[in-house]
C-alpha cells in the first residue's frame, strides 16, 4: 500500500468514526459504551494518521 493511499484510508476511517459518534450522540438514549468505544477507535486512527504523516520520531520530542 502506498503512503498516500494509507493516509487517505486513515482519514476516511476517521471521518466515518466521527460520523458514527455524532449519530450515536443524537440518539434519545446514547449508548455510553458505544460512545467510549468510538472515541477510543477515533483516537487510535488519529495517532496512526499522525505517524503516517510525520513519522514516529515526531512524537518522541
Amino acid at each position: 500500500m502506498t503512503h498516500d493511499i494509507r493516509i487517505w484510508r486513515l482519514r476516511s476511517r476517521h471521518r466515518w468514526l466521527d460520523q458514527r459518534l455524532r449519530e450515536e450522540l443524537k440518539r434519545p438514549t446514547p449508548d455510553a459504551f458505544a460512545i467510549q468505544d468510538l472515541k477510543r477507535r477515533k483516537l487510535q486512527v488519529k495517532d496512526e494518521l499522525r505517524i503516517a504523516e510525520v513519522g514516529p520520531e515526531a512524537g518522541a520530542a
